[in-house]
Formats: structure tokens, sequence, C-alpha cells
């Protein structure tokens, strides 16, 4: 199945390339081959050569016809592997749980279970009139997060 042969070839390159990453994989009925990957200090354009060059230059184009896409998870693209949130630690997230509880924080710390963010907000103080500064923090298991971006800042 071609399908198979383009998923092995993939998987050889991603193993010599032990810092990049599979994102998604998918084959249109057209022949399509879509490849998103990322990698544990980003994505150069010759990441994604190297990969798309492992691919193609081992496909007979006489047996198939195909056009190949490799592109890299983009800067406000969904985080779906765990390697991508610690690439991103220190910066911040949008995360929102599959209790649809939202947080917004620095991740600053991206363990084999969960994620932990940190932020400052601004509370009633305990005692008195007027409001205090204080450092939130939340640990969120993997599995509870639906959906998690990096929040870009300008």
């Amino acid at each position: 199945m071609f399908k198979n042969k383009v998923q092995d070839l993939l998987d050889a390159a991603l193993e010599e390339r032990q810092d990049l990453f599979l994102i998604d994989f998918e084959m249109l009925e057209d022949n399509t081959i879509r490849v998103v990957i990322d990698g544990d200090n980003g994505v150069l354009v010759e990441d994604c050569i190297y990969i798309s060059r492992a691919i193609e230059h081992n496909l007979d184009r006489e047996e198939e016809d195909f056009s190949l896409e490799v592109t890299s998870a983009g800067a406000t693209s969904v985080l779906l592997h765990q390697r991508q949130y610690h690439k991103n630690i220190g910066r911040n997230l949008n995360v929102v749980t599959t209790a649809q509880e939202k947080f917004e924080g620095v991740l600053v710390e991206a363990g084999e279970q969960e994620i932990v963010l940190q932020w400052k907000a601004r509370e009633p103080k305990p005692v008195g009139k007027g409001k205090v500064t204080v450092q939130k923090e939340a640990a969120i298991a993997y599995e509870n997060i639906k959906e998690a971006k990096v929040k870009i800042k300008f």
C-alpha cells in the first residue's frame, strides 16, 4: 500500500532526525501527501526539505503520481504533542480544559503528566479595602487539555 510506504519513509527520516517530530500526516484520495512537523528547537526550511527529500527521493513517480507538502506547525497552531509544551516553557499559553475552564499564563513546567501555568491576578485584600497582586498557579493534566495555544505578544 502506498500510504504504508510513505509512512515507513517518514518514520525512517524522523528516526534519523531525533530533534524533529510528527504533528500530522495525512494522505488524501488524490495522492496528496501532507506532513506537518515540529522540532525541539523549532523547524527551519532546511528541516522541511530534509523530510520532503527523504520521502520523495524514495518513491517512483512512474508507479504512483503524488503531490507532497511538508510544513511546520505554525506559531499559532494548537499544541498537539507533549514535546511542543517542553519547547514552549517560558512562553504565555492560552489553555482551555475539557471542563471549559480557561487559563492564560506562563508555562513554567511541562512534566510527564501535566503542565504548570503561572500568572498574576489582582484580588481583594484579605483585610481592609483595596486589591493586592497575587501569584497564581494551575497544574493541568495533559488529558484535561482540550486546546492549548501559544499567545504571541507584540
